[in-house]
Order: structure tokens, then C-alpha cells, then sequence
């Protein structure tokens, strides 16, 4: 009887813990926040090549805001401050848009596009397949799918295209913040 009892005490203890455990998707989120502030050197390690726009330049991104439902990710091509990663969570799942801006500030024609993720995810992976918004406005682009992966060293978002050759892939390490570049274009504390 008392083997009995002790099995089913830690089998409800057991239970009990990986019920309390948080999703992979706020285990990421977390993870994402604690890079505030930082900022991180990158590299492109798929999707490279000799006339690509952004060979030969620097990569940084910068970790710039972190409020309770919104993360902003500035994305530098060397002087180009056109790029930011926007993410937000609602009800544990993860979106991802892409907001592009001109030098003035004002928003590019193709902006605000990207996903939602289908599912809570991994604490180290989110997906965003292409959302109705993005195959509205880049039709091409219907059938992408973006995903961003963190680690203990890195930070890496990627892209692939299905059915087709495109991919696209850069890796930050986390573990050497550098210095922070001045605002991105358009930006507004």
C-alpha cells in the first residue's frame, strides 16, 4: 500500500510540474528579452552570393525595444537602417512582420509583411509561415517561411521560399554585444 500511495504521489508531482512548465513560445519570448538593449554582429551563413546587396557588409541587430507584447528589432545592412523585425505575442502565440521604412522615415510600399506561428513552438524555434496579408501585398511570396532560432550563443532568422531555390539565413552571436548603431529610419521612441 504504501509503494502504491508513494507511485501515485509522484506521478501527480510529476504531472503537476510539466503542466506548470511555460510554453516554448514564453520560454522564447523571455529568452529574446533578456538581449534588450544589446546589440549583436552577424553573418550570412545561407542564401549568400557575389552580387547579393548585402555582401560585404556589416551586420548588426539591435534588440531596441522590449514592451509586454512587442519586441523591435532594428536589422543594419551596413548604412541601410530600413529593416526592423516586429514581434508580437498574443494568447502565447508568436507573430513576425517585417517593417520597412524609407530614409525619411515614411513606410515603403512593401511593408508590414510575414506570419504567425501556428502553435506555441520550442523555446529555441518559432515559425511564421506567410500570412493572407503578405501573399496580398508580395503574391511570389505566399508560400514563405520565416523562422528564428536562439541559443546560449546565437540568434539566427531565416527564410525560405517553398518550391522554390530561395533561402536565407543570418546568425548573431549573442555572446559579444557590440555597439549599437544610431536609430533606424523612421524610428520613434
Amino acid at each position: 500500500m504504501m509503494k502504491k500511495t508513494f507511485f501515485y504521489i509522484l506521478l501527480f508531482a510529476f504531472q503537476f510540474a510539466f503542466s506548470q512548465s511555460e510554453l516554448g513560445s514564453q520560454q522564447f519570448w523571455e529568452k529574446l528579452r533578456s538581449y534588450c538593449g544589446q546589440s549583436f554582429e552577424g553573418e550570412i551563413t545561407a542564401g549568400a552570393s557575389a552580387d547579393d546587396s548585402f555582401a560585404g557588409k556589416k551586420l548588426i541587430m539591435h534588440v531596441k525595444s522590449c514592451e509586454e507584447n512587442r519586441i523591435r528589432i532594428p536589422f543594419f545592412v551596413g548604412e541601410d537602417k530600413s529593416r526592423t523585425w516586429v514581434l508580437t505575442s498574443k494568447d502565447n502565440i508568436l507573430t513576425l512582420k517585417h517593417d520597412h521604412r524609407h530614409e525619411d522615415g515614411s513606410p515603403d510600399k512593401i511593408t508590414q509583411y510575414g506570419g504567425t506561428s501556428t502553435n506555441s513552438g520550442l523555446s529555441t524555434i518559432q515559425v511564421f509561415p506567410a500570412d493572407q496579408e503578405t501573399c496580398n501585398l508580395i503574391p511570389y511570396a505566399s508560400t514563405n517561411v520565416w523562422w528564428v532560432t536562439i541559443d546560449d550563443n546565437s540568434f539566427t532568422y531565416n527564410l525560405r521560399r517553398i518550391g522554390s531555390g530561395r533561402v536565407f539565413t543570418v546568425r548573431f552571436d549573442t555572446t559579444n554585444a557590440v555597439d549599437t548603431p544610431a536609430a533606424p529610419w523612421g524610428w520613434k521612441d
